[in-house]
This record gives C-alpha cells, structure tokens and sequence, in this order.
C-alpha cells in the first residue's frame, strides 16, 4: 500500500538522520494515525531527548501519553454472544486461572570489558573508583566509614559519549551481569502493564544478582511528575520507579543500579532523593586520548595508508564518540567512491578523514546550549557545578 511504503521509507530516513526532529515528529504522527501508540511514543521520546524544549514534541507526548492510559473499550455485541450459546448446557462447576503474566525478557548479558577498555576519560574512571566502584569492592570498609551502599549512579552528559559503555564497564570491572533497559521495554498501552514490566525487570535484576541494572533514558521513565497533569498513567510509572529503588537494600540484594540520561534536568526530584538516584557523574566528549582511541577502533578493519591521527584527534574537539564514528564512515565513503572511479582499492588517507571532519558538526553544540542555560538559572543546589565548570573553560560552545 502506498501509505505503508512511504511509513517504511520515513522510518529509514530516521534511522540515517537520528537527529532528525521535524522528521521523527512527522513519523510518529503518522504512526499514531495507524494505532502504533507505543512507537509512536518511542520516536517521540527521541525527539524530545534532542530537542527539549520542542513544543510540537511535548503537545504529541501529551496526547500520545493521554491515548495510551485512556485506550477505547472494544465494541461488543452481547446480544448475538448470548445467541450463540443459548443451547450449550453449562458444566456443573467451572474453574478459570487467572492469566499468569507475561514473562519478563531476561536480556541479560555477562560483559567482558572493563574500564581497562576505556580510552582516556581518566577523569571519569576516577570518580567512578571513588564513587561507585571503590565502596562495592570494599564493603566493610564503607560501612565503617559510614558509607551506604544503597541508592544508584546517575550517569549525564551529551548524547553520544560513552555512558552505555561505561555502565557496561562497571560490570565488567565488579564481575556482575548487565541488564540494559529501555524505554520500549517498560512503557505498554494497557493499564497497569508498564508497572508490572518494571516490578519484572527488578525483579530479574534480582534472580540474576550479581547485576548492573542500567536504566537508559531515564529523563523518560522518571519524568517530572509536575510535566504529567494529564497521563496518570505515566505518574503511575514513576511512582512505580520509586517504589523500587526504594526496595532495593544496596549491595546486600547485589544489584547495583546505574542510570544514563541526556536531561537530568527533566528526571523528577524524588528520583535525585538519598538511597536513589543520590550520585551523578558528568560524561563529557571524549577527551584527546580517547578521541584516538575511538578513531582506531573504527578504522581498524579499514584500509588505510598512514593516517596522522594525532591531526584529526585536533580538529575534532567536543565531538562525541557518535560523531567520530560518523566521521569515519563518511571518509570510508569517499574511499569507496574514489577507489571505484580508480578500478583498484585505494586506502583511507588523512586527507580523506579531514574532508570528512569539515562536513561534520559536532552532535554535542545544542546539548551544550541547553546546559549553559540549565547551569546559569537552575544550579542553586550545586547538582551541575562540574558542568558549569567545563562550560566556563569552554566559552565558545
């Protein structure tokens, strides 16, 4: 059909084009026509995580969020039910279970990388240690300190740089499972279900104890109830969030529960409380050292003539590990085309990768306009003095 083959082309423009907002918006708009409620909220929810402040994109999230905790009762016609089994003698006792529910995807993996793997980013390593690793290693020391273990990290920065990979270092380095979780796996349509997948999902983190449960985009499970007015239902989820951080006894239950968002300024206060969410740290871009390592990693299965890497790392400032990726496709691609045009392979070279760098922006620019804002009139309790002081060394973004 002609509307379904335009969807299916929009979908791939999106997946090419992440970034993409009035896109997205158009994608999720017409997924909603058909009835795809819980995607359309997931391309919605993108949108929102690059454009905050997007009012098309907060009116389409209300609507969205209102149609799935109000869903229409089906029509049934009881009097022709009724005719169908007028003759049927009934058995002398019936007993019907209650459905059980669905099980939980235990998507559960044992990571092999530790923060060994991590190019650069020795500040962060560090306040990890310091943080979140050192008291869990040490547990007998912390609580002679006075230390709880109880409550999580929250992980925040641009998109694009490394917190997934980070949390998934974290259980490397503790030697614990890793159970990343997303939006797509807590939010349904139906009243009641997306607590019960989140009860499910702490649930397995427990059973496959030790495990690193990472909640990403957590700005849109743990949205501020104040922005919620009018979806009880997603209220509903964050109190239900709350309610199970606050059940977890920390170290004692073995699961250790990490947080990634691109917004902590959108996660709702009582998430940010003690024995939650009480831990951020800030993801930067990555740092010179890990721009290197980022840019080898991806050009390790590539031909390539001797590239000076120390060059590109220069030119690529405040890019995010995303954009460096990026980068080394596009210039894949003019070696594709000019190896084509030759009839013979010819290597990646420097000049390839800094052509591809100048038709490049960088992703982080407006994350950063948004955070100067945020660290400017919303910093009074001090939650983002590390970012505001990454921003006063770096005016220019």
């Amino acid at each position: 059909m002609p509307d379904d083959a335009l969807l299916t082309s929009l979908l791939s423009a999106v997946e090419a084009a992440p970034g993409d907002v009035p896109l997205r918006l158009h994608v999720a708009e017409l997924l909603a026509d058909r009835g795809r409620l819980p995607e359309a909220l997931a391309h919605c929810t993108q949108a929102i995580t690059h454009d905050a402040a997007n009012p098309a994109a907060l009116a389409l999230l209300h609507r969205l969020t209102s149609a799935i905790s109000t869903p229409e009762p089906p029509v049934f016609d009881w009097t022709s039910a009724e005719e169908q089994v007028a003759d049927i003698e009934p058995p002398e006792f019936a007993h019907v279970e209650d459905p059980a529910p669905a099980p939980t995807i235990e998507d559960i993996e044992r990571p092999t990388v530790t923060l060994a793997d991590v190019g650069g980013m020795e500040q962060v390593k560090e306040r990890l240690e310091l943080a979140f690793l050192g008291p869990m290693r040490n547990p007998q020391l912390a609580k002679a300190f006075g230390k709880t273990l109880a409550g999580g990290l929250l992980l925040y920065g641009p998109p694009g740089c490394g917190k997934t990979f980070l949390a998934r270092a974290v259980a490397g380095e503790l030697g614990a499972r890793f159970y990343n979780v997303g939006i797509s796996d807590v939010l349904d349509m139906y009243v009641g279900a997306s607590e019960r997948n989140l009860s499910q999902i702490f649930d397995a983190a427990r059973r496959n104890a030790p495990c690193v449960l990472f909640l990403d985009e957590i700005d849109a499970l743990g949205q501020k109830r104040s922005h919620l007015a009018h979806s009880t239902s997603m209220r509903n989820v964050v109190n239900q969030l709350l309610s199970e951080m606050d059940s977890l006894g920390g170290a004692g239950d073995g699961v250790f529960v990490l947080g990634a968002t691109n917004h902590p300024w959108d996660v709702d206060n009582a998430l940010r409380r003690p024995g939650r969410f009480d831990r951020m740290l800030l993801v930067l871009p990555p740092d010179a050292a890990a721009r290197a390592s980022i840019l080898r990693y991806h050009l390790r299965d590539r031909p390539v003539a001797q590239i000076d890497v120390d060059k590109i790392v220069r030119a690529t400032e405040h890019f995010s590990g995303a954009d460096l990726a990026h980068v080394c496709t596009t210039a894949a691609e003019r070696g594709l085309a000019a190896s084509m045009r030759a009839g013979q392979l010819r290597p990646l070279t420097t000049a390839d990768l800094e052509a591809a760098v100048r038709e490049i922006r960088p992703s982080t620019g407006p994350w950063f306009s948004t955070a100067r804002t945020v660290t400017a009139f919303g910093n009074a309790d001090g939650s983002y003095d590390d970012l505001a002081a990454y921003l006063r060394k770096n005016k220019k973004l």
